[in-house]
């Protein structure tokens, strides 16, 4: 007797069992789903996309700026040039480009573009002196660089042909390059290069 009153207790409590079961599985949200309780798993959102400043106006240009791969002033038309070819404005196609592309500066926005802008500005104002005079000596334009605040082991001046002078300033997060000649003197301002902690052009690719 013992033994069938045991059995009936089990058989009653099997549909128990099942329902707890079954109560228990609806109330699990299974992967990718969105729970609206405070303390639920998080939702399933798409990664948030870099952020980029805006870029705005900036003192001595044009109210409508236009990005371009060098911070160059709108205003100032000497500044117009740039000491190494730009950048392609699309994605590389091909292998060259691709593998090359960790070569490309970085552009500025936002209110860095204009510390750029007005890095540049200064620059060419300061050397366009030594310009006028036909004054071409690397150590002369290092000179004025470096009294313009920027430190000297920071500061690269080379020959650049027999009248002209190159030049390259490492002012983080600024990059500062340009050129002086017989006919213009002319800065840009950049960011860098990817994956580069410098200002100089990364060495490498294939």
């Amino acid at each position: 007797m013992t033994m069938t009153r045991t059995t009936g207790v089990r058989r009653a409590m099997l549909p128990v069992a099942v329902l707890a079961v079954l109560v228990a599985g609806c109330g699990t949200p299974r992967a990718g789903e969105r729970t609206d309780a405070g303390g639920g798993a998080p939702s399933r959102n798409p990664s948030a996309a870099p952020h980029r400043p805006a870029d705005f106006p900036c003192p001595g240009e044009s109210p409508t700026p236009k990005s371009t791969p060098h911070a160059t002033p709108h205003a100032t038309p000497k500044s117009t040039g740039s000491a190494r070819p730009t950048g392609p404005a699309a994605p590389p196609t091909d292998h060259y480009a691709e593998n090359h592309g960790f070569r490309v500066p970085l552009p500025l926005h936002g209110q860095r573009r204009c510390d750029g802008l007005a890095a540049v500005r200064r620059i060419e104002r300061a050397l366009e002196p030594l310009r006028k005079s036909g004054d071409f000596d690397p150590a002369h334009t290092h000179g004025v660089l470096t009294g313009l605040g920027y430190p000297a082991g920071k500061v690269q001046s080379h020959q650049n042909g027999p009248e002209g002078v190159g030049f390259l300033i490492d002012a983080a997060p600024l990059c500062l390059e340009g050129t002086m000649n017989g006919g213009a003197t002319r800065a840009n301002a950049f960011g860098g290069y990817p994956d580069h902690s410098g200002c100089d052009v990364p060495s490498g690719g294939h």
